[in-house]
């Protein structure tokens, strides 16, 4: 047996059609439908661009590829920003009990994330208990922004969820950020697929400067934080924000240098970021030890098998040995160690008992 595992840190898995309840459908939160061929909501919907969106072809690409383990986040669709209460607690608690299901019946296979939506801070609190206590789920997925009950936007890292953070560094989570939604409230026309080429990575952009503002990764220290495809624009504006920071204080009363958090044991980001230079310069900013590998499998703009895009799972990190901006023990660490770091931190045990799982 290889002695190192290969663990894929952002991946995405969709319920079969007949796993999602009525109720999903008739309120136009979410659903698939029965062909297979597209995930849809009210008056939006997107194509199913890979069979490995299911469980079944799931683990078929996973063993085709040499993938060990894969960790599942929630669907974007599922944060619940503009649902009614009643609906968005069905809905992200469907979300929550179907990953939590997957996760059981598939141990050596999948670890998986659960949701819940800040504007509703004690049921969110009480979501957390729930998932973490009876589910035994240890990553807690949030968005980059959400909407709060009157309508307004904010960003995960204000302030007022501080109690959210406190209950997940309690028990040792990690957290994983991740844009979407960002049509909804960045008033642009929706083309040429701006908002997930673009404004996706300047949403990890904003959320990461307040994380590092308000100095989350050492007021919370037992919560470690995955920024998602790299947090790619956050790593090429670093300067532009120690700059700022410094020429204009006024402006920053009571927060934290940018530059402390530059390089954190407890902030991660993952590798997709599609090109060795924006790679480099991932690895000069935050070292190889705060990588872990994120394939964001099936999706078009993930690491997937495609000629056209001449493009297969763990190309980036080849690419990047290959170029000697890595070495083969980097590698290995992006694609195993780092990601256990991740997930349970100092729990060494914790680690060791998701290793013998995956080892059989």
């Amino acid at each position: 047996m290889k002695s190192k595992l290969r663990i894929n840190g952002h991946s995405h898995l969709l319920p079969y059609p007949e796993e999602i309840p009525d109720f999903m459908k008739e309120k136009g939160i979410f659903w698939v439908d029965k062909d297979r061929k597209f995930m849809l909501q009210k008056n939006w919907k997107r194509p199913v661009t890979d069979s490995s969106f299911f469980l079944d072809d799931k683990l078929e690409w996973m063993e085709k590829f040499n993938i060990d383990h894969a960790v599942v986040l929630n669907l974007s669709q599922l944060y619940g920003n503009g649902l009614r209460l009643e609906e968005m607690k069905q809905a992200l608690r469907f979300q929550n009990d179907f990953n939590a299901k997957v996760q059981h019946d598939n141990p050596t296979k999948f670890t998986c994330g659960f949701v819940v939506h800040p504007s509703y801070s004690r049921g969110a609190l009480w979501e957390i208990e729930r998932c973490v206590e009876e589910l035994d789920m240890k990553l807690l997925c949030l968005p980059t922004h959400y909407m709060d009950t009157i309508g307004s936007w904010r960003c995960i890292f204000d302030e007022e969820n501080d109690p959210i953070f406190e209950l997940a560094s309690n028990y040792n989570l990690a957290v994983e950020i991740h844009p979407y939604d960002g049509e909804k409230f960045i008033k642009l026309e929706n083309t040429a697929w701006r908002f997930h080429l673009i404004w996706m990575l300047a949403q990890c952009a904003d959320a990461y400067h307040f994380f590092t503002l308000n100095d989350y990764a050492d007021k919370f220290p037992n919560m470690r934080t995955c920024f998602a495809h790299g947090g790619q624009l956050a790593q090429i504006n670093i300067g532009r924000r120690i700059q700022g920071f410094d020429g204009r204080p006024d402006l920053f009363e009571g927060k934290t240098h940018p530059r402390k958090s530059v390089g954190h044991k407890n902030i991660f980001f993952d590798t997709l970021v599609h090109d060795t230079g924006s790679l480099e310069l991932l690895i000069k900013n935050q070292t190889t030890k705060q990588i872990i590998m994120g394939l964001d499998d099936p999706y078009p703009l993930g690491e997937m098998e495609s000629e056209m895009q001449s493009s297969y799972p763990g190309k980036i990190l080849d690419l990047a040995c290959e170029q000697n901006i890595i070495s083969s023990e980097d590698r290995d660490a992006i694609w195993y160690d780092n990601v256990l770091q991740w997930l349970f931190g100092d729990d060494e045990k914790g680690k060791q008992e998701l290793v013998t799982k995956i080892k059989g």
